[in-house]
């Protein structure tokens, strides 16, 4: 078998965490190409029926929407429950959803900062631990989390200590599974990416003068495109990367080389 054949996802099971759109919706089309069956979780039940009959319709692949909040163990576990319930198994995760709150540290309410947290960082963790548990009984499976390069710099000009801390705590959260579970057929690992052109970022009139600057700040001049995760992604979700765990994947166009 060729490297090609071997990076295919042919009747693998996947869950999606913020699956409806951006990146999320990304490389879940890249998973349903590569062959792999994939649920599309999201709070936004019906944007996640729209994904998912999209995909479904576009690649022939079996799709599922599922609403879930990742804050709240015991949704987690059921959508977890009923990827497994209708695919037989788990192979991949890829714990994605997430929240950036702009807003000065001094001027941050608790409630600005827990809603952060809590979604980026204890959701992931929550998402993680539910498809660890499954996986471990297997003895096998693979988990992808979106960390960012936020985890390795500060960024400018925007305030945003809460969405960097989150993303520093998904890294280091990263490694401690990937260790705890390396013997035991799990792998972990996390990807890292700059500044995207989701459809909602480039839409939004509040960023376009911060995109500007980000982009004057860029090696490359410009933002990534959410096809830029999908090959990293196909990656570590296949059986190409079985000696990859505990690893960050920066892609970020240089951005945090200086």
């Amino acid at each position: 078998m060729g490297i090609m054949e071997k990076m295919r996802l042919d009747g693998k099971s996947i869950f999606v965490t913020g699956g409806a759109r951006g990146i999320g919706k990304s490389v879940a089309a890249a998973f349903c190409e590569a062959g792999a069956h994939v649920a599309i979780v999201d709070v936004d039940l019906e944007t996640a029926r729209e994904t998912a009959d999209w995909l479904r319709e576009t690649t022939g692949s079996d799709t599922m929407a599922i609403q879930a909040d990742v804050t709240n163990p015991e949704q987690v576990n059921h959508m977890v429950a009923m990827v497994r319930e209708k695919y037989g198994k788990l192979d991949a995760a890829f714990c994605n959803a997430g929240i950036c709150i702009n807003v000065a540290a001094e001027d941050m309410t608790f409630e600005q900062w827990k809603k952060v947290i809590d979604i980026n960082l204890t959701g992931v963790f929550l998402t993680a631990q539910a498809a660890g548990k499954v996986m471990l009984e297997q003895g096998y499976g693979s988990i992808i989390n979106t960390a960012s390069m936020s985890a390795h710099i500060v960024n400018v000009p925007q305030p945003q200590c809460a969405y960097n801390a989150s993303k520093a705590g998904v890294i280091q959260l990263t490694k401690s599974l990937a260790v705890e579970w390396a013997k035991r057929g799990v792998r972990v690992n996390c990807i890292s990416p700059g500044y995207i052109g989701t459809d909602l970022t480039l839409s939004s009139e509040t960023l376009k003068p911060l995109i500007a600057q980000w982009n004057s700040m860029a090696p490359m001049g410009r933002l990534g495109k959410p096809e830029e995760l999908q090959s990293i992604c196909v990656y570590l979700a296949g059986d190409t990367s079985t000696f990859t765990t505990g690893s960050d994947f920066v892609v970020d166009g240089a951005f945090t080389c200086f």
